[in-house]
């Protein structure tokens, strides 16, 4: 049987490996998107880990930063057409 990529099998079950490759700041979100970051903060109140987003710790950002999946991206933009009324 060959498994797809990001998938192991155990025994006959298949599990499924997390397929999230890479993620995006929310300084770069908003500077894609043309939003202003703090304001973004905001709304990302709104969100959990499930909707795409993601706390990342570096040497820089000891406290952490919010970065998005593609999914946390696509979900970050219904919630400002929500906030803007649309």
């Amino acid at each position: 049987m060959e498994l797809e990529p990001g998938q192991r099998r155990h025994g006959r079950l298949t599990v499924q490996v997390n397929k999230i490759h890479h993620i995006k700041t929310i300084a770069l979100v908003a500077q894609e998107l043309g939003e202003h970051e703090d304001w973004l903060f905001d709304i990302v109140d709104e969100m959990e880990p499930e909707d795409g987003v993601i706390w990342v710790y570096d040497v820089a950002h000891p406290d952490g930063i919010i970065a998005f999946s593609d999914f946390g991206i696509e979900n970050l933009e219904n919630l400002i057409a929500i906030h803007r009324g649309r």
